[in-house]
C-alpha cells in the first residue's frame, strides 16, 4: 500500500520534500540490487570473467552513498520562501 499524504503534496512543503527525496533514495537502492545482484548472478552462473563488474558495482555504490549523505546532511528542508514578482 502507497504511503499516504494527509494534504495536498507541493514540492514547497519541506516535510513533502524530505519524503519524496528518501522515497527516491529507496527506489534507487532497489534499482541497484536489482540490476547488481542479476549480473552478479549471470556473472557466476555463466562463469564469465567480466572484469569490469567489481567496478561497476564499486561505482554505483559510491553514487548510492554520496546520495544518502546528501539527502542525510547535505539537503535543506527548511520552508522556501515565496518568490517576489
Amino acid at each position: 500500500m502507497p504511503p499516504r499524504w494527509p494534504r495536498k503534496p507541493d514540492r514547497k512543503d519541506p516535510a513533502y520534500r524530505k519524503l519524496d527525496d528518501r522515497m527516491n533514495f529507496a527506489v534507487h537502492v532497489a534499482i541497484f540490487a536489482a540490476c547488481n545482484s542479476g549480473l552478479w548472478f549471470f556473472h557466476n552462473f555463466l562463469k564469465a570473467t567480466w572484469e569490469w563488474l567489481p567496478w561497476v558495482t564499486a561505482g554505483w555504490l559510491v553514487v548510492l552513498l554520496v546520495h544518502l549523505i546528501y539527502i542525510a546532511a547535505i539537503a535543506d528542508y527548511s520552508e522556501i520562501p515565496p518568490k517576489s514578482t
